[in-house]
This record gives C-alpha cells, structure tokens and sequence, in this order.
C-alpha cells in the first residue's frame, strides 16, 4: 500500500517526502485560506456586551454580513456596522489569525482536547486568548512557525505521525512531538 510505503520511509528516515511548492498571492506573500477566516470579522458577542443590545438584533441589520462557526459562534462584517454603532468599532478585539478553539479542531481534523488541556503535547505549540469567554487558538502564528501554507479550498489533517494519511498527491509537514500536518488539496 502507497501509504505505508511512505510513511515508514519518513518514520525511517530514508526518505524526506517532498513539500508541495509555496503558494503566493498577488502581492508575493504566502497564502493561508483557514488562518485568514476572521481576518475581517467582529465577535457579535463582544459587539451585544459593548453596546448592551438584544442578541438577534444583528439579523435586522441587512447591509451587515454574517456569519456562524458551529452553528454556535456568531461574527459580523468588520465596517458595516450600522453607523449608529460605528464608534464600538474601535474598542473590538481583532481576530486576525485567531479562530475559536472549536471551530479549530473540526477545521484541522483533530481532537480539540490538545488545545483544552496543559498536559497534551502540543498545547504549549499554540498562542490562546480568550475573548468573552470563548476560547480562541492563533492558527496563523501556529501556521507561519511551522512553514505550513495551506492553499484556498484545501483540507488539513493535524494528528499523531501514525494516524496520518500520506500520498504522493498531499503536502506533509512533520511538527514536534510525532505530530504531523497533511494537506490535501
């Protein structure tokens, strides 16, 4: 089986399994679709506690986009805030890079106990904030330590070396610990 092939090549050490080129965008940077997902986007929860309104009211806001992470977390549209509430604007936690824990490790196939619990391997490899009470992981500084892109539309797997799938179609990157990310584009 092609899979086995190469992962015991890689676990041998005879072998190194090629990285898949770096993607850039138009201004030359690498590009990283799922460290980028709140890039432009307030947590509605911390919009409600600031201007101390009811919570569905972001649903009559028509010409300001939202949007839900498991069906739990809900984010509004950086800029569009009515302009009677602009001026909250500038007391909102960025979430530039940061994704809630959850959401995190659904996104990245994994058990979302290695960013709950101090004694899991990888725990410390992470950056955490906890914004209203919600839990929020820093995805891109983990991503950009590590050298890892993840191209647009692309699935990431981060688990055990020996719980990973690889072929020769996926980008492998070996992390610390016998941790490992494939992407499969």
């Amino acid at each position: 089986m092609l899979r086995e092939t190469l992962l015991e090549k890689f676990l041998k050490k005879d072998t190194i399994i090629p990285k898949h080129d770096i993607r850039e965008n138009k201004k030359g940077e690498k590009v990283s679709s799922l460290p980028n997902k709140l890039n432009d986007y307030w947590l509605w929860k911390e919009i409600r506690r600031k201007l101390g309104v009811s919570n569905p009211l972001y649903k009559y806001w028509q010409d300001t986009p939202n949007m839900k992470l498991n069906n739990k977390y809900i984010f509004l549209k950086k800029h569009t805030l009515p302009a009677k509430y602009l001026h909250v604007e500038e007391n909102l936690t960025d979430l530039s890079g940061y994704l809630p824990t959850k959401y995190a490790a659904d996104a990245l196939h994994l058990n979302e106990h290695v960013f709950n619990y101090d004694k899991m391997r990888l725990h410390k490899e992470f950056e955490y904030r906890y914004i209203e009470e919600i839990k929020f992981v820093n995805i891109r500084k983990f991503f950009t330590e590590n050298g890892i892109v993840v191209p647009k539309g692309a699935v990431v797997h981060l688990g055990k070396l020996k719980e990973l799938v690889i072929d020769e179609a996926s980008i492998f990157y070996n992390l610390k610990n016998d941790y490992g990310i494939v992407i499969y584009e």
